[in-house]
């Protein structure tokens, strides 16, 4: 199965409220195991996440942070696209089936907003090797503005 990304709830009213700014924040991407269950309702905060893998294997705890984080916006479509570069950890032990995106300026969980979790439908396990998160060619979130 492939891996699918998805917006958390609030994410979009958190931008709008200048709660999050995807170009200019930290924005990290941290990971949870199987036993992790999204809930984009009622989630929007990094402390409502659960399972988050432990620092081991090659992880460490909060994740890594995302590079040339960019907002463009293509006219012809309608499309606002948040993008990155791909995300990795070297010499990868570890199992997680979900990566979880989110604004870590504050440094405080209760107040670093979540954004996006993409769900790699199934569990991956590198074995002392790369671990590499490859955003899709259109980025990793849109918006249709219509």
């Amino acid at each position: 199965m492939a891996a699918s990304t998805y917006w958390y709830g609030k994410a979009l009213l958190q931008i709008l409220d200048k709660q999050v700014d995807f170009a200019a924040d930290t924005i990290k991407v941290a990971l949870c195991s199987s036993s992790y269950t999204p809930d984009q309702d009622a989630h929007d905060f990094f402390d409502d996440i659960t399972n988050e893998l432990a620092t081991a294997g090659g992880y460490t705890a909060g994740g890594a942070t995302l590079a040339s984080c960019a907002v463009t916006y293509d006219a012809p479509t309608n499309v606002v696209k948040l993008d990155a570069e791909d995300v990795s950890w070297a010499d990868a032990t570890f199992t997680a089936r979900y990566a979880i995106i989110y604004d870590a300026q504050t440094g405080v969980a209760s107040s670093s907003p979540l954004i996006a979790y993409v769900d790699f439908g199934e569990d991956k396990s590198p074995s002392a090797g790369k671990f590499t998160i490859q955003w899709h060619e259109d980025g990793i979130l849109t918006a249709t503005v219509s």
